[in-house]
Formats: C-alpha cells, sequence, structure tokens
C-alpha cells in the first residue's frame, strides 16, 4: 500500500486503494476509532436500534450526526441516553473523543474530528443545501485513514454518499441500513446505487457486523505467514493447477478483461483481505471460490482496486516546474507546430488532466506575442465510473482548499453544492476508457503524465511500458512521473529535465525496443515465468536451435513489413516495422486497419482489399506515396492477398509494404508514348476526374448535412440550458423542503417522546389518586368538573360522560345545597372553605374547597376534597349521650 505520509505523490486512479490527503492522524497511542453515523428522517429509532445493541466496553467512540431545525433546542441526546449505557453528551468544539462515548451534533453546526478533537463550526450553505454528514465522514477519513467507519442510516436525499466515498478511497469501513428497514429509504439507496456500501443490513445487525469485520481484518494483517502458508495449503481446493490468487485473476480477467496477475501482489492482496473480512470469509481458497459463483463480488471487488481519489495541482512543486520551465520550452520547440497533444494515463475523476488544461492555457495566455496553439489532452482510465464523474467537471466546494481563488473565478463556475469546469476548459480533454497495459496507445504526443502507476507494477511491465511511453511521444516530447518512480535503466531512451520532480525529456533517433510499434506483452499463464514473455533476452533464451534463431532474425530484419487483417479490417498480427505506414488513430483507442493507415495509402488498399475478396491472385500496387514520420516522401509496393490455405486464417487477408529505392535521374525523357500507355494515362484521368466528382458531391452533401446537425445542436443547447435551469430551482425547492420535512419529522420525534413522558405521568397520577381513600374533585374555572376519583364518584353521581358539565347539573348524597356556591366564593375570594356535612344515607364527610393553583402560580378552578368522618361523628354523639346521662 502507498505512503499515506504528507507529501505523498500524486495519485491516479490505480488498481489499488490510493490515499490523495493522508489522514492526518493523532500522535496519541490509544486514540480510539471513530464509528460516524448519519442519519435524517426516520433517524430516531434506527440510531437507538444501533446503539442499543453496540457493548457497553467495546473500546470504539460514536458521532451521531442527524438533520436538525437550527432554530429549536434538540432533545436528541437525552432520548439516546435511554438506550445506550455509554454516556451520550452533546459535542463541545475542542472536546477530546473518548472511547466508550456518544457524541451528538448540536442544532445548526457542522460537526468535524480535527486531531482526535471534535470542531464545530456554523454551516456556510443556507438551510436545505447543508450536507453535515459529509462534513463529518470526510473529516473522518482525513484523521483516521482505514481506521475509519461510516455508518448511512434512515433519511431523505443523498447526503452521506460522498463522505463514504472518502471513507472507501483510505481503505476505511462502510455500513448502510438496509433500505427496507428504514422509514425514509432515500440516503441509504443512494449509497448503495453509488456503490460505497461495504455492508448492508438492519440497523441492530450492523454493530455485531462491524465488530465482526474488524476482528478478522485484524487478525489477516498480524498473521502475514500463517495467511501464506494457508494459501500453500488450501491451493488445491481452487481451481485445478492454479493457485487461489491466481484464481482470483483469473475470475477478474474472465468478468472485466483486465489482468492484475502482474501487479505487485502485496498491495493487492491487502484488497482482497478486506473483502474477505467482509464477508467473514476465513481463507484466500474459499474466498476464490466464492468469487467463481458470485459476479456480484467479482464487480465489487474490481471496484475496490480501482478506488483512486487525486485533487487539483497535487505537489505543487511539479506544476510550477511544469509552467514556469517545461510548458515554455515545450512551445518554443512546437514554433511550427500549434496543435499540441498530450495523455494523462490513469486521470481518475479527471482532476490532474483539467490541472494540465489550466497549466497550458496559462501558459499561452503569458506568452508575449500572439499565439494560435492548442492543446488535445486524452485523459483515460480503466473505470467507467471515474471517467463519468469526469467528464461532468463538477467537483465539490471542498476545491477551493486546492485551487486558488484567482483560478476558480477564471477556469470554473460557481453553484450552491459543486463547482462546474469552464467548457473552454472542458472541450481541451477527451476522457476515454483505456487500459494502457492492454489497449493500443496514444501516439504522436508532446507530453505524457504518468504518475503513481509503476509503482503498482512488477519488473518485467515496467521495462515494457517505459520504451511504449517513449514510442508514444514524439521527438522532443516530454515524460511526466511519479515522485516514486524512474525510467530505470532506459536512461538511453529518456534524459532527466528534472531528476527530483520526475520530469523527463524524449531523446531522439534511439529505437526503443528494437520494434517501430509496441505491441502488448504476453500474459503468463498458471504454471509459466512471468518474464519469459516480457523480457526480449528471455524471448531468445527459449529458441530451440541455430535454425529458428536465425529464421527469426531473417523474419524480424530482413523480410518486409506486412500485417494481416481480419475482413473486417481489425488487425491480428503485425510482422516487421509498420510504423511508416501505419499510425493509431487520434481519439479511443483502435485496432482497425483502416483507421490506421497513413494518408496515400488509405482509399487504395481499402480497394485492393475489396479486390483481393473477389479473387484468389494477389493485388498489387505499386509507386503509392507515403509521408514518413520524419515528413519525407516514401515509394511503396503493396501487395494485398486473401489467405485460404489454412483454416485458422480463412476470411483473413495479409497486406505487405515493400520500400521502393528512388530511381536515378534520367538525363533524358522520351519524347513520346506508346498508344498503350497514353489509353493507361488516359483511364487514370478519368478516374482521377470521376474520383473528383464524387468528392465535390459529398462534401456537398457533408456541407448540408452538417449545417443541419448545427441547426439542430443549437436548438437542443438551448433548449438544454433552459431544462438545466429549470431543474437546478426544482433541485434547491426540492432540498429546500425536504429540511423543512426532515426537521419536521425530528420535532414530530421529540413530540411524541414528550407525549409518551406525558401519558406515563397522567398514569401515575391516576394510580396516586385512586390509591388513596379520599374523595376529589377537580372543577376548572366555570366550576366545570376536569377530573375526578372514584370514590368521589360513589358520592356525587358522575360518570366519565359527564367531563365537563357543570357541578350543578350533578346530583349527590350531600345535604349541600349551597356546595356551588361556596365553590363560587372559594374561586372568587381564594379563601379556603371547609364544611361538615351529613349525607342521605347517614354518613359525615368533612368537605374542603380550595383553589386549584398551577406551577405558573395561576389558578385555574378550585379542588373539592371529602373526606369520611362518620367514624368520628358517632364517637362525638357517643360520648355527648355519655356526658349527658
Amino acid at each position: 500500500m502507498p505512503s499515506s505520509r504528507p507529501g505523498a505523490p500524486d495519485v491516479v486512479r490505480r488498481p489499488l486503494l490510493v490515499t490523495l490527503n493522508p489522514p492526518t492522524r493523532s500522535t496519541d497511542p490509544v486514540a480510539p476509532r471513530i464509528v460516524g453515523l448519519g442519519a435524517s428522517a426516520g433517524g430516531l429509532v434506527p440510531l437507538e436500534q444501533f446503539l442499543g445493541h453496540v457493548p457497553p466496553n467495546s473500546g470504539m467512540a460514536y458521532i451521531v450526526v442527524q438533520h436538525l431545525d437550527p432554530s429549536q433546542k434538540a432533545l436528541l441526546a437525552e432520548l439516546l441516553q435511554r438506550t445506550t449505557a455509554m454516556p451520550v453528551r452533546e459535542a463541545e468544539h475542542e472536546l477530546r473523543v473518548e472511547p466508550d462515548c456518544v457524541y451528538v451534533i448540536p442544532p445548526n453546526a457542522e460537526l468535524s474530528v480535527v486531531q482526535g478533537m471534535l470542531a464545530l463550526k456554523t454551516p456556510a450553505a443556507p438551510r436545505g443545501l447543508r450536507l453535515p454528514i459529509n462534513v463529518l465522514f470526510s473529516s473522518l477519513a482525513r484523521y483516521q485513514g482505514e481506521q475509519a467507519v461510516a455508518v448511512v442510516l434512515s433519511g431523505m436525499g443523498a447526503d452521506g454518499t460522498l463522505g463514504l466515498q472518502a471513507i472507501k478511497a483510505v481503505g476505511g469501513l462502510t455500513a448502510v441500513q438496509q433500505p427496507d428497514t428504514a422509514q425514509f429509504d432515500a440516503m441509504p439507496k443512494s449509497a448503495i446505487a453509488a456503490g460505497y456500501a461495504d455492508i448492508v443490513a438492519p440497523p441492530a445487525e450492523l454493530p455485531a457486523r462491524i465488530q465482526t469485520y474488524l476482528t478478522r481484518l485484524t487478525a489477516l494483517a498480524k498473521e502475514p505467514g500463517n495467511k501464506a502458508r494457508q494459501e500453500d495449503a488450501d491451493a488445491a481446493q481452487s481451481s485445478p493447477g492454479l493457485s487461489p490468487m491466481q484464481t482470483v485473476f483469473r475470475v477478474l480477467r474472465e468478468r472485466t478483461r483486465h489482468d492484475f496477475s502482474s501487479y505487485k501482489p502485496n498491495t493487492l492482496r491487502r484488497r482482497v483481505d478486506r473483502r474477505m473480512a467482509i464477508h467473514a470469509i476465513p481463507t484466500l481458497a474459499q474466498y476464490a471460490d466464492f468469487l467463481q459463483d458470485n459476479s456480484q463480488e467479482v464487480d465489487l471487488l474490481f471496484k475496490e482496486v480501482l478506488i483512486g481519489v487525486t485533487k487539483f495541482f497535487r505537489d505543487t512543486a511539479v506544476w510550477e516546474h511544469l509552467a514556469e520551465e517545461v510548458m515554455p520550452e515545450l512551445l518554443a520547440r512546437r514554433n511550427n507546430e500549434h496543435a499540441l497533444r498530450a495523455w494523462v494515463i490513469g486521470c481518475s475523476s479527471g482532476e490532474e488532466a483539467y490541472s494540465l488544461a489550466i497549466e497550458f492555457t496559462e501558459a499561452i495566455q503569458r506568452l508575449p506575442t500572439a499565439h494560435e496553439f492548442s492543446l488535445q489532452i486524452f485523459a483515460s482510465d480503466l473505470s467507467p465510473d471515474a471517467i463519468s464523474v469526469a467528464r461532468r467537471g463538477q467537483y465539490p466546494l471542498s476545491i477551493r482548499h486546492d485551487v486558488s481563488d484567482d483560478r476558480l473565478a477564471r477556469f470554473f463556475s460557481a453553484h450552491d453544492t459543486y463547482y462546474q469546469i469552464n467548457k473552454n476548459i472542458r472541450d481541451m480533454v477527451l476522457f476515454a476508457q483505456h487500459d494502457v497495459l492492454l489497449d493500443p496507445p496514444f501516439t504522436r504526443l508532446d507530453l505524457i503524465a504518468c504518475r503513481n502507476l509503476m509503482i503498482y507494477l512488477d519488473a518485467s511491465l515496467q521495462r515494457w511500458l517505459v520504451p511504449l511511453l517513449h514510442y508514444s511521444l514524439r521527438p522532443g516530447g516530454v515524460l511526466l512521473l511519479g515522485t516514486s518512480e524512474t525510467v530505470g535503466r532506459f536512461n538511453r531512451l529518456f534524459t532527466a529535465l528534472n531528476s527530483k520532480l520526475r520530469i523527463y525529456l524524449r531523446q531522439d533517433n534511439v529505437s526503443a525496443v528494437g520494434i517501430d510499434f509496441p505491441v502488448q506483452p504476453r500474459r503468463p499463464g498458471p504454471t509459466e515465468s512471468k518474464e519469459i514473455y516480457v523480457s526480449p533476452s528471455n524471448s531468445t533464451a527459449t529458441t530451440r536451435n541455430l535454425q529458428e534463431a536465425a529464421d527469426q532474425v531473417l523474419l524480424q530484419v530482413y523480410s518486409p513489413a506486412a500485417v494481416v487483417v481480419s475482413s473486417q479490417g481489425d488487425i491480428v498480427y503485425i510482422s516487421g516495422r509498420t510504423g511508416k505506414y501505419l499510425e493509431p488513430a487520434a481519439g479511443k483507442a483502435n485496432w482497425n486497419f483502416h483507421a490506421m493507415m497513413r494518408e496515400g495509402l488509405s482509399a487504395r488498399v481499402a480497394d485492393a482489399l475489396n479486390q483481393a475478396a473477389a479473387q484468389k491472385e494477389a493485388v498489387h500496387l505499386r509507386g503509392l506515396k507515403v509521408q514518413t514520420p520524419g515528413g519525407a516522401i516514401q515509394t511503396v509496393d503493396v501487395t494485398v492477398q486473401a489467405l485460404q490455405d489454412s483454416a485458422a486464417l480463412k476470411d483473413m487477408f495479409i497486406v505487405v509494404f515493400r520500400d521502393v529505392a528512388p530511381s536515378p535521374a534520367r538525363s533524358k525523357r522520351r519524347k513520346s508514348q506508346s498508344a498503350e500507355q497514353a489509353e493507361e494515362l488516359q483511364q487514370y484521368l478519368d478516374e482521377v476526374q470521376s474520383l473528383r466528382e464524387q468528392n465535390h458531391t459529398t462534401r456537398e452533401e457533408l456541407q448540408t448535412t452538417n449545417e443541419e446537425l448545427q441547426s439542430a445542436n443549437e436548438q437542443l443547447q438551448s433548449t438544454n440550458e433552459e431544462l438545466q435551469s429549470s431543474n437546478e430551482e426544482l433541485s434547491t425547492s426540492k432540498e429546500e423542503m425536504q429540511s423543512m420535512n426532515e426537521e419536521l419529522q425530528t420535532i414530530n420525534t421529540e413530540l411524541q417522546t414528550k407525549l409518551d413522558d406525558l401519558a406515563l405521568a397522567q398514569s401515575d397520577l391516576s394510580n396516586i389518586l385512586n390509591s388513596i381513600d379520599i374523595a376529589i374533585l377537580f372543577l376548572d374555572q366555570g366550576l366545570n368538573v376536569r377530573r375526578y376519583t372514584d370514590r368521589a364518584a360513589k358520592i356525587i353521581n358522575i360518570r366519565e360522560s359527564d367531563l365537563g358539565r357543570p357541578l350543578s347539573d350533578l346530583t349527590t348524597k350531600l345535604e349541600y345545597p349551597a356546595l356551588n356556591d361556596d365553590a363560587a366564593d372559594t374561586l372568587r375570594t381564594l379563601a379556603t372553605c371547609e364544611k361538615e356535612i351529613h349525607t342521605s344515607d347517614n354518613r359525615w364527610f368533612s368537605v374542603r374547597i380550595i383553589p386549584y393553583r398551577r406551577l405558573d402560580n395561576v389558578i385555574d378552578g378550585v379542588v373539592v376534597t371529602l373526606v369520611d368522618i362518620s367514624a368520628s361523628k358517632a364517637l362525638e354523639s357517643s360520648l355527648r349521650a355519655d356526658a349527658s346521662a
């Protein structure tokens, strides 16, 4: 795995995990692993389920970010504290993160982690456009790197998706709530659709899945020797003749067309170990078998090894030297050729290609005189997803840390949530999905940026790639490598312009590898050595005898250049030096013979192929003129022959090129020609005239078509701009409504919790009132019944339907006709009234009427209590009777 130290070289999309923004790890040796939890609408329940299943001694810290109403005090910490034994507290600025603690974002804030401490700041974006979950996850990626863990739970919108991308880019773990368990599934679905979810499960299962992954990954990292021995022991369980790792390479090659067997194994093995830990698969052999039966896992592993994130103007010193020294010299050397070409290999999401376009634009603007220079940049990458992102040219607002304000103003258009690269810069770059180790290269280039690719290739592929880059450059071309790469032993092909910054100049008049057009190296089989197929010396070593060696030299050196093509014109074999006659076409790599023929050959050879298909005899073309790469005119004889001797060559043609030496000048020219020669000449003239007329007609038709297409394109562009404007307005409105809805959902959840607490308090109150042997009647300010106890219902004829009825409407056993008037007097004077009242069933009650006083000291009715004093009255009567006797 590449170093994640600050100042590491720029990184483009490579077949392994690369950290461009290296994590600023804390120096504290006991800094806990941090789990970031992001939720929005409907997020309270999954948060409770997640934290409720986290053991209190997990050793990790948990940071919760939820979309909250910025104007309301949040109760999220109090609500979550009910479900976990870990302390839950609201985040504070510069508070150090401790293990086995839960930290909750406060309202109207963005929360991030910097050097092991929480950092709070007021959001700059307006409500509806804030993405606090992305902010937290991105900070975890920078701080903890591959130790970071991020979890996306229920919510609307797509907040958290870009944050998960940052986590995966540094090798961290990403988990997402299973969408069908979420009240609002937009956020989980967005993360899953983007391919950034390592684990998808219900919230209650996520803690155990995360712990299993971390335990498994730690075990794999601590036992490299046992792991290697286990791989050898399990080799027989995988495909016959292949080790488990070779089986993984084979499955990837069959599914994706890309072969990773020649990349450095240790770095690739770490990516495989990560996938094994996610699925809790103990051995590599078992994972290889799992891979063969699961095409989706193959796609996920392919994306895993291709993850790479770049940034604008990475390694400032390189770009400064490129602008101040290299670019002016390159423009000076190309003074007679105004169209320059560059190739960015492994462009990832396009930042490096656009950086080069910006540097070139600034360089030509600094020229003292008017200029007509233009630059065409070919940017290639293995990943179609990365190419799609690069073509859009939209980058997050965080690029302001890498791009100066002046460049942002000149070369970007600012939007609410992203920067859009300007059209003049976008038009300079052509993006293409391309494998430099498999597809034909771009050629006639003035500059190649191949940064941090070769460090992941084994020695044999490096020895093949450097000559290929030499071949692709024009004389005087410049090669830019990563700061950890060199041209190795190929010093005769390149000279260093700045060895420290790895900037090289192509050496001219040097043959790269003894061939004029590099051909892709053969891939080794399961039991073959890789060196055999990429090293010229090893190829010679395998020659069986002197006759074969001599035949090989004669074929390569003295036989004419030739190609074998299919009936569709695709090249299937190349013999000899064909660079004079064939040249890769600009744009997406194309191995078609018709597209690669140089000017002067295309039309005549195409006719000859059609003629050869209709006859058995060879077709000979003599005296064709072709311009060589050096600018000279070469006379060539071409022979086209259909191949029918072998079943393997059926429907194929061989095209042979023979250079014709220039004939000595004749002292005298014949003054007359024979009639046959004159007739032949006339036929040629008639044919030329016919071709000219056809060409003129075709050009007129093409011009008419172009005008119609231009008109249609302008209309479509205008319509597209209007639709884009409407879409932006609708998107803004949708995000604002979404934010408000999420805040309402959170408030509703908090209110529901308060209602639950209120219902519980009411139940407690009812149980208290009914448990005491006192009749109590609550009346409001209108002396209407508000509440009563069961004991009161036995004295006053009242039931549940009488709630809200006036006291005067109720009948009672009390012989107390002034009850209503005394209650009114108490409400008016606030004086307590207490009387002993006899009932119709010969009982006595002490009736006490007091004001009903609320907590805010407001009188809101009266309370009537009735205490049974019948026993004391009977005793009093008995005592009086005894006294009178």
